[in-house]
Formats: C-alpha cells, structure tokens, sequence
C-alpha cells in the first residue's frame, strides 16, 4: 500500500509540473501568432479533443453525476472561464506577462468577496485586512502613474482592467464550480471547454489563419499540452494534497510566468513593483489559508473536505511583439 508522504510527494511533483506548464503558455499563445480569440476558440478545441479522449478512455461518462442543475453550473462556470481567457490574453498584450500575470493573481480576494455579496458568507475582519493589503500591493505592482489618466494613451491602464476584470470572471467561475458536488473535476473541465467552441465562434476570425504554419503547432499545444495534461496532473494532484500546500505551490505559476517573460521576451517588473509581490502573496496565503468559520452551536468536521476542484487553470496570454510597456528603464534601452 502506498505510503501518505508518497502519495503526497507525487502529488506535490504533478502540481508543480502543472504550474510551470501554466507559466509557459503564454510563451505558446505568442508564438502561435494568432490573435486572442482565435487563440482560445483553438484551444479549447483541441483541449476538449484531448480532455475528451482521456474521459473516454476512463471510462468516466457512465455514471458521470450530472444532474441538469449541476450541468447549467458547469456551462455557466464555462461561459465566465472563456471569457475571463479573453480577456486575460488581451491584457498580456496591453501591459506584460509579468505585470498582468500578478495582477491576475488576486482572484482569491475576489472569491471571498463575492462569496460575501451573492452568497452571505462571512467576510471577518482579519480577512478584509489582508484583503486590504493585497490591494495595496496591487497598486504597488501594477505601476499606474497619474499620467495614466490623464494622459491621451490609456492602454497600459486598459490592461490593468482587462487582468481585473479576468480576476473577477475567474472568481465568478470559482464560486459556481464550488456548487457542483458528485461530478470529476476532468468532466466539468470538459464541459467548460466544449461550451467555448460554440461561444466563440463567432468572435473567431478563422480566415485570418491562413498561412499560420508552424502556429498551429504552438496551438495544438495548447490544447494537448497545457489543457489536456495540465488538467489531469493539476486534478491528480489535488486529490493528494492538503489545501495548504496546494495554495504554497500555486504561486508556481506566476513565479515561472515572470522568469519567462524575462527571459524570453525581456520583460521585468521594477523595484518599486516588486515590492508588493510579497504584499500580493501573504495576503493570498492568509485569505486562503484562514480556517472558516463555524456558526455557532455547529461542531466543527474532524477530517479536512477534499480540496474543491478549481475550474479552468489560470492561463498566460497573448502579447504579440512585446506590445507591453517597458516596466524598467533598462528595458526601455532595449
């Protein structure tokens, strides 16, 4: 039988195998040269042929679980992930991988705050705090100068928004994903990717990928590469791990994002933006990590629930020939 540190030593090596891919794609989205739409009509085309075919193989549409209330979740979970993908690509290319990628990055505050709003879940005060600070860091990082209001170009500040706004899509599809019990996590992945092949369609500029080439390669890998097998090492992994180290490794993802964009497409943030990184970090940590709270008169369980499955995987996006502005002077050179 196999040992708890073994499973969860296997588990730790599968989720950080699935957070490096997840800071490489936005490496695949660029290079592929295709324009974010097109970017994610493709890949949740091939990610739903490759995360398709595993299902089938084991074996999980008999007795998937579905009930016509929990599918309309996972549609809907699907509508806000594809969106938030679009969205995210686009702010790539507004901004920098680095800058969006942290950015993004504050989608558990947005998680616990429309809990709170929608849901009546209790909003502690030493959360709001932490959910301050992040804030705080946020500004910190994402480098918005007042020139940027009232300047005449606002693409930079655009950009900021548009990772914002994927954040609060992310949250969104979170908070809906958390309401779907019974069903694998592989089969709601599947449905959210198949609902963005019709939903995309028509956003989808398919004339524009004539004489793509070697782009479609970096497509397929998308889907087959950093959807198919990102997912069933991020679900795999998950069922291994307890919640604190999933939330520890998980700021894999944004670390190997910034290392790639740096050292592929020169771009890093500034001193004064690095200095809220770890605002960002602790913050998250304590928000996600804080123990919830127990009504009174109610005992609390004495095992951990298994972690919840997350929806989509967070995604790099598409910044075509470094369309960000430089956030160092250094890079300004360059």
């Amino acid at each position: 039988m196999t040992s708890k540190s073994t499973l969860e030593n296997k588990g730790t090596a599968q989720l950080t195998a699935a957070m490096v891919l997840s800071g490489t794609l936005g490496i695949f989205v660029v290079e592929s040269g295709a324009s974010p739409f097109n970017v994610v009509f493709f890949r949740v085309l091939f990610g739903a042929l490759a995360l398709g075919a595993y299902v089938v193989a084991r074996g999980w549409f008999r007795g998937h679980g579905f009930t016509p209330r929990k599918l309309g979740l996972a549609v809907l979970g699907g509508v806000f992930i594809v969106f938030n993908w679009v969205l995210l690509f686009q702010s790539y290319e507004n901004t920098s991988i680095s800058v969006a990628t942290v950015v993004y990055h504050t989608q558990p505050f947005y998680v616990v705050l429309l809990g709170a709003l929608l849901f009546r879940e209790r909003l502690t005060a030493a959360k709001a705090g932490w959910i301050v600070v992040a804030f705080a860091g946020l500004m910190l990082v994402s480098g918005i100068r007042p020139a940027d209001f009232t300047g005449g170009d606002t693409t930079y500040l655009l950009g900021i928004g548009q990772a914002l706004l994927a954040a609060l899509l992310y949250g969104l599809s979170t908070l809906v994903t958390k309401r779907i019990t019974g069903v694998r996590p592989h089969l709601i992945a599947l449905v959210q990717v198949l609902v963005g092949i019709p939903l995309l369609l028509p956003f989808a500029d398919l004339g524009a990928m004539r004489g793509t080439g070697s782009g479609w390669g970096w497509l397929v890998g998308l889907g087959l590469i950093h959807t198919g097998l990102m997912y069933v090492l991020m679900y795999s992994a998950y069922a291994k791990l307890p919640t604190a180290k999933i939330a520890v490794l998980a700021f894999t993802y944004p670390a190997v994002a910034m290392v790639a964009d740096w050292a592929v497409y020169g771009h890093h943030i500034g001193l004064v933006q690095a200095l809220g990184v770890p605002l960002i970090v602790a913050a998250s940590l304590k928000v996600t990590l804080a123990k919830p709270v127990t009504p009174a008169g109610v005992k609390r369980p004495t095992t951990a629930p298994a972690p919840v499955a997350a929806p989509a995987p967070r995604t790099a996006a598409h910044a075509p020939e470094a369309a960000s502005r430089p956030a160092t002077p250094a890079a300004s050179e360059v």
